[in-house]
C-alpha cells in the first residue's frame, strides 16, 4: 500500500505547481460557468444544470463543455 503525501511534505516547486494547476482549474471551471449562464438556452447541447454539474469534474468537465456542449452557428 503506498503512503500519501501531504501538502507539507512538498518541495517549495511542487507546491508552486499544484498551485498554478489549481488556479487554471478554477479560471477554466469560472469560464465555462460564466458561458452557460449568459449563452441561450438554445445555443447549448443538453440542459444547462447539467453542464454546469459537469464543470465540477476536474478539467474534464469544462474541457469538455467547450468542446461539445456549444452549439456552432
Amino acid at each position: 500500500m503506498s503512503k500519501k503525501t501531504a501538502l507539507k511534505d512538498l518541495t517549495a516547486e511542487q507546491k508552486k505547481g499544484l498551485g498554478i494547476l489549481s488556479g487554471v482549474q478554477f479560471l477554466l471551471a469560472g469560464a465555462a460557468l460564466v458561458d452557460i449562464w449568459r449563452r441561450p438556452g438554445s445555443e447549448i447541447h443538453g440542459s444547462k444544470v447539467a453542464w454546469s454539474a459537469a464543470c465540477a469534474v476536474n478539467f474534464i468537465g469544462p474541457i469538455a463543455y467547450f468542446v461539445f456542449g456549444r452549439r456552432r452557428s
